[in-house]
């Protein structure tokens, strides 16, 4: 199948997700106080990390290092990165 420029990645979701949460939880203390509710990715190979104030603009400073990999994101101070509420769906 040509996929034309997308590019496909086959990756453990279950391994990044443990990674990058590690990673998180060792660099939260850090970032919790002046970066709470910002958007973090992080790069689970290197443990880099890009703070933005949303998915995109965090996302497009980790690729401007990183362009062929993917990314664990989170919100600073939070559990997962959005919220959905009942209004919502």
């Amino acid at each position: 199948m040509d996929t034309g420029n997308l590019v496909v990645f086959h990756i453990d979701k279950m391994a990044m997700a443990e990674k990058g949460w590690a990673i998180y939880q060792r660099i939260k203390d850090a970032l919790e106080p002046q970066h709470k509710g910002e958007i973090v990715a992080i790069e689970v190979d290197s443990g880099d990390y890009f703070l933005g104030r949303t998915t995109v603009e965090a996302g497009e400073r980790a690729r401007k290092k990183y362009p062929d990999k993917v990314f664990y994101f989170i919100r600073v101070g939070f559990r997962a990165v959005h919220k959905f509420t009942r209004g919502w769906l």
